[in-house]
Parts: C-alpha cells; sequence; structure tokens
C-alpha cells in the first residue's frame, strides 16, 4: 500500500469551499483522509507542508506539445515534465503539430506518448477542420472516439461562414465541445500588437479590438443558431467579457478562458520591441486587462490558461513583427498569478478556481478537489519563496519567457499525479 501524508498544510479547494489547516492523507493514489487524519501507514512518506498550500493540481485549456512534427522546438515528454514542476496535473494540447491533428492516429500517437511519459493526463485538442485549411470538415467523431476532448480551427481562416456553420450544426449533432479563439482574419490581418497609439508610434501592425469582438457575436449568434457547445479562448478585451457574460445571462452553453499574459502585461511592455512579448492575440490596454481581471473575478471567465507555446532559440530573433507569437508559461504560471494575488488585482479563491474546477468544468472534466474519495492530483505551493528565474532551471525545452532574469515570488515544490510524485523541489 502506497501512502503519502501531508503535514500541516492550509488545504485549498474551492470547489468544496475548503480552506483550513490541516493533514491530507493520500492511499493507494486516492484521498483517504482530511484535517485530523489517523491510522496513517508506518511505510506514508512524508510531506511537510507546514508554511505551504495544498491545492488541486491545476488544469491547463492551452499547452503546445509540439510533437510530432516540432521537436526542434519541443517534446511530449519535455513538456509535461515541465508542467508537472509548474504545478499541472492535467493539460489539453492544440492540434497545431506536423502533422495537424485531424485524425485518430494522430491522437492516438500524442496520448500513447503521454502515457509513457506518465507525469499527468493529456487531453488532445483535434482540428475542426481537415489540416486546419477551414474547407473540409473533419472525422469529429473518429477524433472523439480516439481521446479528443474538443474540436477547434485556431485562429485559422474558413473558406466561407457555411463551413464554421457545418462544422457548428455536426459538432453540435455529436455533443462535442467547439473551441474558437474569436479573431476576424480580415480586420487582424497580419497585425502583432493592440490597435493604439502605440503601434502606430512603434510602426507594428495592428489587431484591433474590434477583430475580437465582432467574431464574438457572430460566434455566439451561430452558437444559438445550432445549440453548439462553445468555449472561447484566449479572450483579450473587456468588451468581449462583456458580451460572453450576456450570453451566458441568456442561457447560450459558453464559457471561456484568458491566457496568463493578457492578464499580466499590456501593449506597454512592446516599447522596446522585445520579442518575448510577441504574443496572440496581442497584449493590450490596461482598461483590457483590468476587465480581464474583472471576469475572472465574477465568474465570467472560467478559466487561465498558460497558453504556453515553447518555440527554439531562432524563433526569436527577428525584428518583433517577424517572430513567433508565444511564450514559454508552464513553469511559471502560478508566480505570475500570486502577483496578481498580493497586489489584490486576482481574488485568491478565484484565481485557484480559475487554475483547478473553472478550466476542468468548461471542457466537462471531474473537476479536480481534495476531497475523500477523489484521485490525489494535488500541489503543493510555496507563496513566500523568493527565487530567480535562470534559463538552464526551466525543464521546458522552450526558453521564450520576459519572466527569465527577474525575481519572482512563489513556487510550486510538489506535484503528485494519482498519488504518485512525479515532482519534488
Amino acid at each position: 500500500m502506497s501512502a503519502l501524508w501531508f503535514k500541516s498544510g492550509r488545504l485549498l479547494s474551492p470547489a468544496h469551499g475548503l480552506d483550513q489547516q490541516g493533514d491530507l492523507l493520500v492511499m493507494d493514489g486516492v484521498i483517504h483522509q482530511l484535517g485530523d487524519v489517523s491510522n496513517v501507514p508506518p511505510s506514508a512518506k512524508v510531506i511537510d507542508a507546514e508554511g505551504l498550500w495544498v491545492a488541486p493540481s491545476f488544469v491547463d485549456l492551452s499547452h503546445s506539445l509540439r510533437e510530432p512534427g516540432l521537436e526542434h522546438k519541443a517534446t511530449i515528454a519535455s513538456e509535461c515534465a515541465a508542467a508537472a514542476k509548474g504545478g499541472f496535473g492535467a493539460l489539453c494540447c492544440p492540434p497545431d503539430m506536423e502533422p495537424v491533428n485531424d485524425s485518430a492516429a494522430v491522437t492516438g500517437f500524442i496520448i500513447d506518448q503521454a502515457l509513457s511519459v506518465g507525469k499527468l493526463a493529456v487531453h488532445p485538442i483535434g482540428a475542426l477542420t481537415k489540416t486546419l485549411a477551414g474547407e473540409q470538415l473533419s472525422e469529429m467523431h473518429a477524433l472523439r472516439e480516439a481521446g479528443c476532448i474538443a474540436v477547434t480551427n485556431l485562429r485559422r481562416r474558413f473558406s466561407h461562414l457555411q463551413v464554421a456553420l457545418r462544422c457548428l450544426e455536426y459538432a453540435s449533432s455529436l455533443n462535442i465541445k467547439v473551441i474558437v479563439c474569436p479573431q476576424d482574419v480580415d480586420l487582424a490581418a497580419d497585425g502583432c500588437a493592440h490597435d493604439g497609439a502605440l503601434a502606430s508610434r512603434l510602426g507594428l501592425a495592428a489587431v484591433p479590438v474590434l477583430a475580437e469582438t465582432l467574431a464574438v457575436a457572430q460566434w455566439l449568434i451561430l452558437a444559438e443558431e445550432t445549440d453548439a457547445q462553445l468555449h472561447f479562448a484566449q479572450i483579450s478585451t473587456a468588451r468581449a467579457v462583456t458580451m460572453i457574460a450576456e450570453a451566458k445571462a441568456k442561457g447560450i452553453a459558453v464559457t471561456a478562458d484568458v491566457a496568463l499574459a493578457n492578464l499580466c502585461y499590456t501593449e506597454r511592455c512592446l516599447q522596446d520591441y522585445d520579442p518575448m512579448y510577441h504574443v496572440q492575440p496581442p497584449l493590450r490596454s490596461e482598461d483590457d486587462r483590468l476587465g480581464l481581471l474583472k471576469g475572472v473575478n465574477d465568474g465570467t471567465l472560467d478559466g487561465i490558461c498558460s497558453h504556453h507555446q515553447p518555440h527554439e532559440r531562432a524563433a526569436k530573433q527577428a525584428p518583433f513583427a517577424e517572430t513567433s507569437a508565444g511564450m514559454c508559461q508552464a513553469e511559471l504560471v502560478w508566480p505570475q498569478v500570486l502577483e496578481l494575488v498580493n497586489r489584490g488585482e486576482l481574488q485568491l479563491s478565484q484565481a485557484i478556481t480559475a487554475l483547478t474546477s473553472g478550466p476542468a468544468e468548461a471542457l466537462g472534466l471531474s473537476p479536480p478537489g481534495l476531497m475523500a474519495g477523489e484521485p490525489a492530483n494535488i500541489t503543493v505551493l510555496d507563496a513566500r519563496k523568493k527565487w530567480v528565474v535562470n534559463e538552464q532551471d526551466l525543464w521546458s525545452a522552450g526558453k521564450n519567457s520576459p519572466v527569465i532574469g527577474a525575481e519572482v515570488t512563489g513556487k510550486p515544490v510538489f506535484t503528485c499525479y494519482r498519488g504518485v510524485p512525479v515532482y519534488r523541489e
């Protein structure tokens, strides 16, 4: 019998209204007791959690693994290990690898590789259209049977609106969740910055707020017409948050998340053309950032995703607009979220919810929690530890993060998946 005894930690599980000091006992991969535990097996491994927070492990709604086909950027093994180190117990990987995940064969490969790594649960997201080309519907039924948790076309163009409509109709008939990254391709064009005075001064092609809000409005109407289950990924504007709140109030089956970068940074970070801040959707105004934080705090936005996108060095060594978009975030989510909490911008209970039960429920997964009988997917968080982010200490193959070299506060120090330790500081 295997057992883990977490001693004297602050037990946090907002989904169950749990915030108390105490012990937690795991036996054979399942949470056995909380609070004042008894009958601890002599062989139990002791995890000293005094002064630390014990929480359900995080769930990531967008975590690029790159493999198959893009192993020069990262591999399933490297990014699963990085995710476990970052406190994650489950992740959803988008289909933009090579080949695109539009077949049961690619889905099966991802799942098999992830199982061999064994660090956490990996849920592939399938392509909504074949090769993400926006012309022909993918074999959604086969993708779901192979293990895809949802389908998406990312920010790729549809050949015409009728294809998008047929996709939603088919997905609705199969009861498959459709993930939409709302951005009007024509309005966004080749933009890499928020449409404002700063982008004009820097000479950067811009993505207007309207590119997102118009797309959100269009998809909401299509969802109403088709009864499709819709999830908006990586919302970046305050206006879109308001629109989603209104849609939820009307009873439309819609959920949404926000990328961590858009909660932490604004367009002002682009002033020195630092390519580490080149992301999609782009970093927007301070008003938008505050609107996104409000959306997390009031529950309109169901999750905070890392939007982890590891790149090789060359991908960020070019003029700003020519670099690849994306940040390496897997191991740096907790300190950045904690900074928002410490600044009073994000409520702790909502932050934990948006990293755990919120994203799980949005995609129909069992929400992680700290209750007897639940799988022991647990992370132990240090909320006081100060450390400098060194490139060589990151397990991700990608090093494209603006946080490298900075001192941060907060660190996951232990992660277990189904009761098996997968990371320990």
